[in-house]
């Protein structure tokens, strides 16, 4: 099959599928310097040493001998870059919050997408690589610690989200966990997502609760992102001050659609500084990026500006998270661990409100990027009904049947 994702860049020879924790924001580690660069290319980039050069060789070196130098001289870069692989991977495990960033627009400008091939492996997927009944009660529950559970309303309130971060600390009701061998309150959602102005509601809430549930908050004039950058930059370090460990920001879809990389990357830069060590989610609004090719490449810029996750939109967009557009997104997750050796999360979100939904993202994950990408740490689902749909099949799982909505307890 003709590849999906086709990068003309040339990858480095490591291609590592690191597993290593993000790093705090150290502006100095998160360039890639020339030696670094130097070091991982490829073999190709060893020349022939001149015969002539006495330096090297002498008259008496044959042909055998100078083979046998130049493999020498090709190990001793294998050593080198080997080194620096080691060096990298101990300097990521030093520190958790943050990726490196590149300027390596060049890269972005290159990529493109097959949009044919994209639809060929997404078809496979939806019927080849479906999970199996058997299994589909542990994927469920497994999910529900994936989930971002969500308020974004306009009357939003404190007695809503304290409701909000109960249903999180408490997201199954006591037969079901009971059901499922599961002490009820060790099993919650990922985090609480609100708006900045209830931020300090959340954390309130969960403290109250005595849940270690992080509070996500949405920022840069969610969901546009229509004011200026300095109004933007100020209301992430509000929703920081306020006490959100997760910030979910909006790209200029502006900038992307003229295919102003350098802008973007330099704005996504100072937001990504304004989270501090608070997560950085970068929502790209997928449904207005016009095609595949724009997607990839603003997932790529996102990832170089240091953003700890790519989310496909803010769920008020006519198009949101579809399969095609998350198998795109994972790809270049993939690229960019293979490129950088450091994994960056992935957040589907808006439509996604039904098991079935959340089983073919999983499935997705899993099948692009892998199990080690399943857990809360890489893969959130940003949802407001979800949990609802996820307790109703679980329910039905144990009395044979599936419950209806009015069925079932109050959220």
């Amino acid at each position: 099959m003709n590849q999906e994702i086709q990068g003309k860049t040339s990858q480095s020879d490591s291609g590592n599928h690191s597993k290593e924790t993000r790093q705090k924001p150290d502006p100095e580690r998160r360039k890639f310097s020339s030696e670094s660069a130097t070091t991982t290319q490829s073999k190709s980039s060893l020349k022939t040493p001149n015969v002539k050069d006495k330096k090297i060789f002498t008259k008496k070196d044959d042909k055998k001998s100078i083979a046998g130098k130049q493999d020498h001289e090709k190990r001793t870069v294998r050593e080198k870059r080997s080194l620096k692989i080691k060096e990298n991977k101990a300097n990521h495990q030093e520190n958790k919050f943050a990726c490196p960033k590149s300027d390596d627009l060049g890269w972005v400008n290159r990529s493109c997408v097959n949009d044919q091939a994209v639809k060929g492996r997404i078809q496979d997927l939806l019927t080849s690589r479906l999970i199996n009944a058997d299994h589909q009660v542990e994927w469920l529950a497994r999910s529900i610690q994936c989930i971002d559970l969500t308020t974004l309303a306009g009357d939003d309130c404190p007695s809503n989200v304290a409701r909000l971060c109960s249903k999180a600390a408490y997201p199954l009701s006591d037969s079901i966990a009971s059901a499922l061998h599961i002490e009820n309150g060790l099993l919650t959602t990922g985090a609480v997502c609100v708006y900045p102005a209830r931020v300090a509601d959340a954390c309130l809430g969960l403290e109250r609760l005595g849940a270690n549930i992080p509070v996500a908050s949405v920022a840069t004039g969610f969901p546009t992102g229509q004011t200026s950058l300095k109004i933007r930059l100020a209301e992430i370090e509000f929703a920081v001050q306020s006490g959100a460990k997760e910030i979910d920001i909006v790209i200029n879809r502006e900038l992307a659609l003229a295919q102003n990389w350098k802008e973007l990357y330099n704005e996504l830069v100072q937001m990504r500084k304004a989270c501090g060590e608070s997560h950085m989610k970068s929502i790209l609004a997928v449904g207005e990026l016009c095609n595949l090719t724009n997607v990839y490449r603003a997932s790529l810029v996102a990832m170089m500006a240091g953003s700890d996750f790519i989310k496909t939109s803010t769920g008020k967009e006519t198009v949101n998270a579809t399969l095609p557009i998350g198998l795109v997104m994972c790809r270049a997750i993939r690229a960019y661990n293979r490129k950088t050796g450091f994994k960056v999360g992935f957040k589907p979100a808006g439509g996604i409100r039904t098991s079935k939904d959340v089983l073919q993202w999983m499935t997705l994950m899993k099948e692009e990027l892998g199990d080690d990408y399943l857990t809360p740490e890489f893969f959130r689902i940003g949802a407001s009904a979800l949990l609802n749909d996820i307790e109703r099949n679980l329910a039905g799982h144990f009395t044979e049947g599936y419950f209806l909505a009015e069925e079932m307890p109050m959220a």
